[in-house]
């Protein structure tokens, strides 16, 4: 990730949130800045309560989200069209 400080690889923008994308042991774990509105998507729901069957509700900093790396980057394409549409 370049040769920037700790804080400006953990800021994240206003409107934004940061998730962790992967199965843990099995890739290793990518993050991800957000918008926020996803969260009310029905894709979006679906992963989150993936994550909360495999981690919980006590996950420690930003939400893991236990999904292939490949398939988190489709779902974000789906919901990133979606919204550029309306």
């Amino acid at each position: 990730m370049g040769g920037g400080d700790k804080d400006e690889i953990k800021s994240v923008p206003k409107g934004c949130m940061a998730v962790l994308v992967g199965h843990e042991g099995e890739e290793k774990l990518e993050r991800f800045v957000i918008p926020i509105v996803y969260i009310n998507h029905p894709l979006f729901i679906k992963l989150l309560k993936e994550a909360e069957e495999e981690y919980g509700f006590d996950q420690k900093g930003p939400i893991t989200i236990p999904c292939h790396v490949e398939h988190f980057r489709n779902v974000q394409g789906m919901i990133d069209r979606e919204h550029h549409r309306s």
